[in-house]
């Protein structure tokens, strides 16, 4: 989603339709894009006679999470009249970018997304808050955690502030546990849980009726393992791209395995928006599946009298894993009016406030972004009966910070390809990576 959901998300789709206008929150005068883009001539959004500013705010958030989102929306509506949110719910974190993409070129920007991109901050199309951050009584900077924050920096300025953070978690149905006589504080290996999924899978008639375990689409869940058996993405000079190492073709050939040979994991895939993910956890809660591993934020979704959580496994003899961790990131698009961007920055201050992201923490299982909010004291409370809201907390101790692809996308879009290769056309983890390590390189070296 994030960071996170699928790492496709964050790669940039070119050649989209002129957006229709989104209400008036376009920026005043001109705005001449980085790359030579031509300027966009648009309307300041300024109050009128003390009237309250109103502005949009796009997420790509389904389900519970975007009722938890439309919550603290109205909640913030109601709770002061200098700002008024309107919420613009998109398909997923991808559909918000690419609508964002052609709001730009149309010139008619909302105020505020639930979206990142350090390219396009570096071309201009974000604008940076740090002035705005300013202007805001008791938000104490400080206060954040930092490796959430420093992800929304880009050359020394914040241009996006972390809304939530969240790190790929296992979710396992404790009936089918029980039944079959495993133990989940046992499982420390990824070889823990294949014998763990073949025990628990169920065949008639040659076919698969009931799976050990349900990856997520994409190379999230795949990259995660991959790093935690010792994989990078880049050499340490970052001149090299290493996805085509052992550890990581190991890594990505034991799903492979287990998907089409043993039979003993299943991966959903396609659908609109985030179907593949629902489907994955439905799978689960109707008893089709013992466990899947999805975000910190599914907690939302669940019914823990159903299920439990445990953290990500490592490898034999690799030690802890190391699955990746990182916010979910809001920015201000530049071409905003004044009023539109202080309004906007007003609406993230208060999301991210100790009680709220606190509030966001209970809820859905995402990582509160603030380090006060652990005290806060619905927090301690509900963490005290439902244990599993830690568990995201204490994986993110130990993991990996997320991937800064260098070339725009080209790197992510690579794996992208290849995990549908290994995932869904069942190609040998080696062939796949070692293409994709082609393609990464090649873009990587047109940077030098």
């Amino acid at each position: 989603m994030n960071v996170f959901k699928r790492l496709s998300a964050v790669s940039m789709i070119a050649g989209l339709s002129v957006l229709t206008a989104c209400g008036g929150n376009a920026a005043s005068g001109e705005v001449t894009a980085a790359d030579g883009a031509a300027a966009v001539p648009a309307a300041n959004a300024a109050p009128a006679g003390g009237a309250p500013v109103t502005i949009e705010f796009w997420y790509g958030l389904g389900g519970k999470l975007g009722e938890n989102m439309e919550s603290l929306i109205q909640k913030f509506n109601a709770s002061q009249q200098e700002v008024i949110v309107k919420g613009i719910v998109q398909g997923d974190y991808t559909e918000t970018e690419q609508k964002l993409q052609a709001a730009i070129a149309a010139g008619q920007v909302p105020a505020v997304v639930l979206s990142s991109n350090i390219a396009w901050a570096r071309k201009g199309y974000y604008a940076p808050m740090d002035e705005l951050i300013a202007g805001q009584p008791d938000f104490n900077k400080e206060d954040f955690v930092q490796t959430f924050l420093n992800q929304g920096q880009v050359d020394g300025k914040q241009y996006f502030l972390p809304m939530y953070g969240s790190t790929q978690v296992m979710y396992y149905r404790k009936d089918a546990f029980a039944k079959s006589g495993i133990d989940a504080s046992q499982i420390k290996t990824w070889e823990d849980l294949a014998a763990a999924a073949k025990k628990m899978t169920v065949s008639e008639g040659g076919k698969t009726t009931f799976y050990g375990w349900e990856p997520m689409w994409g190379p999230g869940n795949m990259v995660d393992a991959a790093l935690s058996k010792g994989g990078s993405i880049l050499s340490e000079d970052g001149t090299k791209v290493t996805i085509d190492s052992p550890e990581w073709i190991d890594t990505w050939e034991f799903f492979r395995k287990s998907i089409h040979d043993d039979k003993i994991m299943r991966i959903h895939s396609g659908g609109q928006g985030w179907e593949y993910w629902y489907k994955t956890i439905d799978d689960v809660m109707k008893g089709q599946a013992a466990g899947y591993t999805g975000s910190s934020g599914d907690q939302g979704d669940l019914d823990f009298s159903v299920v439990s959580a445990m953290e990500q496994p490592g490898w034999a003899g690799a030690g802890e894993a190391k699955p990746v961790a990182g916010a979910s990131m809001a920015g201000i698009p530049a071409q905003a009016g004044d009023a539109q961007k202080q309004a906007a920055m007003k609406w993230l201050a208060y999301f991210t406030s100790s009680e709220n992201t606190a509030f966001w923490s209970i809820h859905t299982g995402y990582i509160s972004v603030r380090q006060s909010a652990l005290e806060d004291p619905a927090f301690v409370t509900f963490s005290e009966s439902n244990p599993q809201i830690k568990i995201p907390l204490q994986q993110a101790a130990h993991a990996s910070a997320p991937f800064q692809d260098p070339t725009g996308g080209k790197i992510n879009d690579a794996l992208t390809i290849a995990a549908d290769k290994v995932q869904i056309e069942n190609i040998p983890a080696a062939e796949a990576l070692k293409e994709a390590q082609q393609t990464a390189q090649a873009a990587l070296d047109k940077l030098k």
